[in-house]
């Protein structure tokens, strides 16, 4: 077992079209892949889990202690040949001024050689200060070499090779000339996710052949460090809940992380998949989970489905437990207004979702339960989540009862999130189940106790 971190030097450098395509080369090498994926991202993660075939997992400081990012990476690595981990925005980015949280002390932290995705457009020599200040930074950083990206043609290569070589002791493993066929589609969460895309393998599928011819693959996996062979000891839980849970899968609805789906499973519940755009009512369950996604995107195609909208509403409406996240919320709301149009939607929560052209919220968020929480909790700690939505709530109801109070973040309105209404409840933080926030067994307790 090898891993290796892909970073780059800044934002939108072309990192997850490299590391999707060396991840897609290797899997048609018969190499078993697992991705990871730093921070709170949903998009990437599924181009990632596509070009590996295989789920991609989130490792987060913000969500996870160490323990538990060194017990996930070690767990899901087991069964793999070689592991890659994409990282957000730059090498040394991160929450805290320190860099505690930052790509770089992620590979310190799995003590993973990385990989830098360089931006070379408009710059030759340049790259030398940059590569020269990323080794000096943080010399417990290993960094090993770099993809040269978005390279203009042979001449432009050959110098960028010579600069590296004469001033650093880097690898190029390397270089991926200009080219239309090596893009996604981008809008305001970044790429467009793949569960959108009606021929994503395809495109990962291409996009794997073209790094596959410019990309040295074998020097990749001779410099990956070895993963410990680390026993980890999944703690069984002490639940088993007999309850079948549906949850929204269809191109409007896709953001969930992996591990907690799984976590459904392993606490004793059956996930049931739900489209909301071609089926005409919920199926036969116990209570429904609508993840986050691009409702917007797919309004009109979601208010044509009036049979699933009225389901969900009557189902909610006598008391079907529910957990809705961001773009849930929205879908839960009476209409959508996006770039002048309108929408009808659910209609459960009885407020517009106003679309906009800036983030209303935007990163990490922290809040603590209120006296209006109804999900059972013996934890009085701060949870930390994240939020990302381009959009707020109109004519909310003042009496509607909101039961988290945000910390930091912004939250639906007056720094509250979280709307409890019947046995709903629908907010803009996404939460990830861990140690510090178990929630999935909080809800899954809920909807047995509600059957």
């Amino acid at each position: 077992m090898g891993q290796i971190l892909f970073s780059a030097a800044h934002k939108s450098s072309g990192k997850t079209i490299v590391t999707s395509g060396v991840c897609a080369a290797l899997h048609v090498q018969k190499k078993i892949v697992q991705t990871f994926k730093k921070g709170p991202d949903y998009i990437d993660p599924m181009w990632l889990a596509t070009a590996s075939q295989r789920s991609c997992y989130n490792l987060d400081f913000w969500t996870q202690s160490n323990q538990e990012i060194l017990e996930l990476f070690y767990a899901k690595s087991a069964s793999a040949d070689i592991s890659i981990i994409e990282a957000n925005k730059g090498l040394h980015d991160g929450l805290d001024l320190d860099g505690s949280n930052s790509n770089a002390a992620l590979a310190k932290l799995l003590k993973s050689p990385v990989v830098l995705v360089l931006d070379c457009r408009g710059t030759i020599r340049g790259i030398a200060p940059l590569l020269l200040g990323y080794q000096s930074f943080d010399p417990e950083v290993n960094i090993q070499g770099v993809i040269l990206n978005f390279v203009g043609g042979s001449r432009h290569e050959n110098k960028l090779r010579q600069v590296v070589e004469h001033y650093t002791d880097l690898k190029v493993f390397g270089a991926i000339q200009r080219n239309d066929a090596l893009t996604l589609e981008e809008r305001y969460l970044g790429l467009t996710p793949s569960n959108e895309h009606q021929h994503a393998l395809e495109k990962i599928q291409a996009l794997g052949n073209i790094i596959a011819e410019q990309v040295d693959l074998d020097a990749l996996l001779a410099i990956s460090s070895d993963i410990p062979n680390v026993s980890v000891t999944r703690h069984k839980p002490c639940h088993n809940y007999n309850v079948r849970i549906g949850y929204a899968k269809d191109s409007a609805f896709g953001f969930y992380y992996a591990d907690d789906l799984e976590m459904f499973q392993t606490l004793g519940a059956t996930l049931v998949p739900f489209n909301t755009l071609e089926d005409k009512q919920l199926p036969q369950v116990d209570g429904i989970f609508i993840g986050g996604g691009f409702p917007e995107k797919c309004m009109h195609a979601l208010e044509r489905n009036q049979s699933m909208r009225q389901s969900i509403l009557q189902t909610l409406s006598n008391g079907l437990p529910a957990y809705a996240e961001c773009g849930g919320l929205m879908y839960l709301c009476n209409n959508i207004d996006y770039q002048g149009q309108q929408s009808q939607m659910v209609g459960l929560i009885d407020a517009d979702c106003i679309m906009t052209a800036r983030p209303k919220g935007r990163g990490y968020i922290q809040f603590k339960q209120n006296q209006h929480a109804f999900w059972p909790s013996t934890q009085s700690a701060p949870v930390n989540a994240h939020e990302f939505h381009y959009s707020y709530l109109s004519k909310l109801p003042s009496a509607t009862p909101l039961v988290f109070d945000v910390i930091r973040g912004q939250g639906i309105e007056n720094r509250q999130d979280g709307i409890h209404i019947h046995n709903t409840l629908a907010c803009y933080a996404h939460q990830r189940h861990n140690k510090q926030n178990p929630w999935i067994q909080r809800f899954l307790n809920f909807v047995q106790t509600c059957k």
